[in-house]
């Protein structure tokens, strides 16, 4: 019997077309920039890591989200930290309140432990803002899990505090054992000089919060996420649950992630130009073009959301724009991937160089104007 979910996702890690427009991170940071001619690799023990993960990475990590060392669990990559939590506080068919559109392994994971799903639809047209009223309305005292990203991924779209506030609140009420969980892998991820948003770690014992090297830090091949939470016995089940599936860390993935981590304002910093630079390309061509697409401005991260305008697209003029993209070797995140309706694509501007990402977008433009084209 199946247990787990597909979704065309997974391309995403298979061979990339010669302009990508799907993904959602920036390039990837090398090796070589981080040991050099450092020798102190050398002296890495290749030896059995402990279950929560290495004391000296797990202090880095609390440093950066204003939390204690004894609160960060490491995990292997982000997707571990998903799996985990909600097999803990949902695999016996408990409930989970999550959004939609959503980055589909955060809800696919959900599924395959036997959650009870409650799902709350965020909307293009309210620019994937989240109501905490609306939510609220989905709670009971069956809710064990209430799972966001901030920021939103497909959209980049954060959750302000005061809405996180609100909505603890209304837990507080309607489903007081249940955990809040925030996402923050783009976190950081921000444009140029913009500021980074606080941790949502410290706002409550029922938060927990999430991350990995993946996004923010080009390092998504180590391996390396988190989980963060002040509670006593959910982090002392994430533990048992990490040691019992995968024992724990590898020895070498955790000494790169506390190199990367430690260096990370300046690793950062570099990747926010860019993404700056990136925004600003993907901010003029959406204008160039807005009487064939409609955006949502992200608040960070490499990506943002775009729709083909209904009142020049219909159903089929839709399929045959991505026709167009393959025949061209580009392609974009399709909204179906996260939930989201056809006409809606995942763009992801972090990726290419800057003057790729011109060409990448010429020739979205190109299969805009062949598929309106032959439309008409």
């Amino acid at each position: 019997m199946p247990q787990f979910v597909r979704n065309d996702i997974m391309s995403l890690v298979g061979e990339a077309p010669e302009h990508d427009l799907a993904e959602s991170l920036g390039p990837d940071l090398l090796l070589g920039e981080l040991l050099g001619g450092d020798s102190g690799w050398q002296e890495t023990r290749l030896g059995y890591g402990t279950p929560a993960g290495a004391p000296a990475l797990r202090s880095v990590i609390a440093d950066l989200h204003g939390v204690d060392e004894g609160d960060v669990v490491v995990t292997i990559g982000g997707m571990h930290a998903l799996f985990l939590l909600g097999y803990i506080l949902c695999g016996n068919g408990e409930q989970a309140v999550i959004t939609t559109p959503a980055f589909p392994p955060a809800r696919d994971v959900l599924v395959s432990v036997g959650a009870r799903l409650r799902t709350l639809p965020l909307g293009f047209d309210d620019r994937y803002r989240l109501d905490p009223k609306e939510l609220a309305g989905l709670l009971s005292p069956a809710t064990r899990l209430v799972s966001l990203a901030s920021p939103h991924n497909p959209s980049g779209v954060a959750t302000p505090r005061a809405t996180l506030a609100e909505l603890l609140s209304a837990m507080s009420t309607h489903c007081p054992e249940a955990f809040l969980l925030v996402d923050e892998t783009y976190r950081c991820a921000v444009y140029g000089d913009d500021p980074i948003a606080p941790s949502a770690a410290t706002m409550s014992p029922r938060v927990v919060v999430t991350g990995s090297l993946s996004k923010c830090h080009g390092a998504p091949g180590v391996r390396v996420g988190w989980a963060i939470t002040r509670d006593a016995q959910l982090r002392e089940q994430l533990v048992l649950g990490k040691f019992g599936s995968v024992i724990a860390n590898s020895a070498v993935d955790e000494m790169l992630a506390q190199r990367v981590l430690q260096r990370a304002d300046d690793i950062v910093g570099a990747r926010r130009l860019r993404l700056g630079a990136g925004l600003a390309r993907t901010t003029a061509w959406a204008e160039r073009h807005a009487a064939l697409v409609e955006w949502v401005r992200p608040d960070a991260g490499a990506l943002c959301c775009i729709r083909l305008r209904p009142d020049v697209f219909d159903a089929g003029g839709v399929a045959r724009f991505h026709v167009e993209l393959a025949r061209r070797h580009a392609r974009v995140g399709d909204g179906s991937w996260f939930g989201d309706q056809a006409r809606v694509f995942r763009l992801g501007f972090g990726l290419p160089e800057p003057d790729r990402l011109d060409v990448a977008l010429d020739v979205l433009t190109d299969a805009l104007h062949r598929a309106r084209l032959t439309a008409a």
